[in-house]
């Protein structure tokens, strides 16, 4: 049996943090004043001040000036630190000077995520005011995150659980049997929509035997009983539609790829390009534009 070739995989970062003059890391970007005013720089700028710095800021060594480096990632982080009057910090050094990644391909967390984050905290013993400093938020926003999955069944919670939702929607799918918050997760999934609009809107399409025990809905303002109706009967209906694709998608692809595939045999066959070509033109344009689909059914 022949040896597989030894493959190496090349680290993306230093083995070891290195400890940089903040006067030696040259941003990207700048920050403006606006940005520095907004939530994210305070929850920044309060997370520093109260617990330190947690994520290193990502750096890349200078190709033209010995001695520098490229700030990659955490513009942010280090404006903080410059703020507060810090000379040097730790960071990660990167053997690529590319930020795309960091800007493009790091997953942010979800709030299911931050929710357990949360949990997690409280039962090392942090407690919620310091836990609301350290995100500069209130108090009382941090019980509602702490409480963010309290009706939700487990079904719902596992489909969302790297989606990005606000705080209000959940509130919203509480209104909700199980089965429906399984079908409202499902359907905002397919839709790629997480908006609490849209999550007011399935609510509001909701039959009331699909409604949790004790809500009693409000009538939308501006539609009548009729229109109530008519969105909980097509509500219905595409959720039905969706199981339906959902259950035969494989088998479907399947019948596409084979299908493909056994047009462009032929089509490769010059003979049969004539035929069709002499008397069903029409046909062989469209066996030309659905084998040209093969990528895509592949």
């Amino acid at each position: 049996m022949a040896r597989r070739p030894h493959i190496s995989v090349r680290m993306g970062f230093e083995e070891r943090t290195a400890m940089v003059r903040l006067a030696d890391i040259q941003p990207l970007k700048l920050v403006s004043d606006e940005v520095k005013r907004s939530p994210k720089y305070r929850q920044i700028a309060a997370s520093v001040g109260e617990i330190g710095l947690v994520e290193p800021p990502v750096v890349a060594r200078s190709r033209e000036n010995h001695g520098k480096f490229l700030l990659l990632d955490g513009h942010l982080r280090l404006e903080v630190l410059r703020d507060r009057g810090l000379l040097e910090v730790e960071c990660l050094v990167s053997t690529e000077d590319e930020a795309f990644t960091y800007n493009k391909r790091v997953n942010r967390i979800a709030i299911i995520q931050e929710h357990r984050m949360i949990l997690k905290a409280i039962e090392n013993g942090v407690s919620e005011a310091r836990i609301a400093k350290a995100l500069n938020v209130d108090v009382a926003s941090i019980r509602r995150r702490r409480k963010l999955l309290d009706g939700i069944c487990a079904e719902a919670v596992d489909l969302l659980k790297e989606k990005h939702l606000t705080l209000n929607s959940f509130s919203e799918l509480r209104k909700l049997a199980p089965i429906r918050q399984i079908e409202a997760a499902e359907l905002m999934i397919a839709m790629n929509n997480f908006s609490n609009s849209y999550v007011r809107s399935l609510v509001a399409a909701t039959p009331r035997n699909q409604l949790a025990t004790g809500y009693t809905p409000r009538a939308p303002k501006g539609l009548s009983d009729e229109q109530l109706a008519l969105m909980e009967r097509e509500s219905a209906s595409l959720a039905r539609e969706f199981k339906v694709a959902e259950q035969t998608y494989g088998t479907d692809h399947l019948d596409l790829v084979l299908a493909v595939g056994y047009l462009s045999k032929l089509l490769r066959n010059g003979r049969v390009v004539g035929y069709l070509a002499k008397h069903f033109q029409e046909l062989l344009f469209e066996f030309q534009r659905i084998s040209e689909s093969e990528n895509v059914a592949a």
